[in-house]
């Protein structure tokens, strides 16, 4: 029989996915699943933004478009990145339309990773920021970015991971799963570590525009940054696009020539009719009303947890509260089992669907993930159930 791609043996399929499908089997079975594991937007997509894709469609936006995105789209994303970020990017040559944020990720790798050289990876972060380094003959190296330090590297941790193969570094903050960013100071002390060892650095920001105190930084908002930074964004969670698949890449031009390559050479172009209803959604004052709204939401969501930690004042299920992103990264260390073991537990037992720290990597083991971008009652709901299986398994 021929062989497969080897490099798949080192990848795990998506432990977020495996869980949805599994409580999709269960409720479909007629178990009352509470499914708190997926990076959703329980929010429909805004009405309005429906129909200027219903239009774009009556209008005949159904064939192929420009492979770099409709210049109103990319110039509403530069607008988009200067209002939010202060950061000014020319939407003709620095801006690349995507299909969602990991294909923007991917087209960044592309732009600028030989096989066997090596991408720096907090650890704990989402799956895909290693995976995608392995499929594209990369390797990765892991950063512990540990509980104790708010689950951010130590400065010094990253200085201990370079080797003479270091390409990158990726970063992802607001973080999916912890909810945490670092500060301005911290991320001048990155860019300079960049600088001196001539790194890129790869943001994601999908979670950028979620957060509860400060807003975080942009490592692309740091002095002298912009030229070795690649801003990995997308529509999917604030504007509760996440079926739509439009997301984007910002660097310098000569990144995005190679990007550029690498999108068309894997999706031809973003959906006409999508680049469309997207403009729209980055530009209409409506819309932006409607994204503040949600975020005060997963707000009020994060206090009910908070309150409800407290009220149950459990000494199994320790709460830390997020920064930004819309997750808890609950701690279960006290009780003393696997990340996965408890997780499938919970998910038996208490009825509640989450997802084990441990697929975020080893940093990760002894918490679980759980999102509030779920109905109040089911993050509430939910929430109870995983403290009294924690104290009653216990007992």
């Amino acid at each position: 029989m021929p062989s497969l791609n080897q490099q798949f043996e080192r990848i795990r399929q998506s432990a977020t996915v495996a869980m949805a499908d599994r409580i999709l089997a269960l409720k479909a079975s007629g178990q009352p699943i509470i499914g708190l594991q997926v990076g959703d937007p329980d929010f429909g997509t805004p009405p309005a933004v429906l129909d200027a894709a219903s239009k774009a469609m009556q209008s005949g936006f159904t064939h192929y478009g420009p492979s770099t995105g409709y210049p109103e789209l990319r110039q509403a994303i530069a607008a988009k990145l200067m209002r939010d970020e202060g950061l000014a990017y020319d939407p003709g040559t620095q801006i690349l339309v995507t299909h969602g944020g990991i294909h923007a990720y991917y087209t960044a790798l592309q732009a600028i990773l030989n096989p066997g050289e090596e991408v720096l990876v907090p650890d704990p972060t989402w799956a895909t920021h290693a995976n995608m380094v392995v499929m594209l003959r990369g390797n990765v190296v892991r950063v512990p970015a540990p509980a104790e330090n708010g689950f951010i590297p130590y400065l010094d941790s990253w200085e201990r991971a370079l080797t003479p193969k270091t390409r990158a570094i990726v970063l992802n903050y607001p973080s999916n799963p912890t909810g945490a960013y670092p500060t301005r100071e911290y991320l001048e002390k990155l860019q300079a570590f960049a600088k001196a060892h001539d790194l890129w650095v790869i943001s994601d920001e999908v979670y950028g525009s979620l957060y509860y105190g400060d807003r975080p930084t942009s490592v692309a908002a740091v002095e002298g940054a912009r030229e070795r930074t690649l801003l990995v964004n997308s529509l999917s969670k604030t504007y509760a696009m996440t079926g739509w698949r439009v997301g984007f890449l910002a660097a310098p031009a000569r990144v995005i020539g190679n990007a550029l390559k690498a999108g068309q050479n894997s999706i031809t172009c973003v959906a006409p009719f999508v680049q469309k209803a997207a403009a729209f959604a980055l530009t209409d004052p409506a819309i932006q009303e409607a994204t503040a709204q949600m975020r005060s939401a997963y707000a009020r969501r994060r206090d009910l947890v908070l309150r409800i930690a407290r009220e149950l004042d459990s000494s199994k299920v320790l709460v830390t509260p997020p920064q930004g992103a819309f997750y808890f990264f609950l701690d279960v260390r006290p009780l003393h089992q696997s990340s996965v073991e408890i997780c499938e537990r919970i998910l038996e037992e208490a009825k509640v669907g989450l997802v084990p720290g441990s697929a975020f990597g080893e940093q990760g083991e002894g918490f679980l993930r759980m999102t509030i971008a779920a109905a109040d009652e089911d993050v509430e709901a939910g929430f109870r159930n995983i403290i009294q299986w924690a104290e009653a398994e216990q007992r």
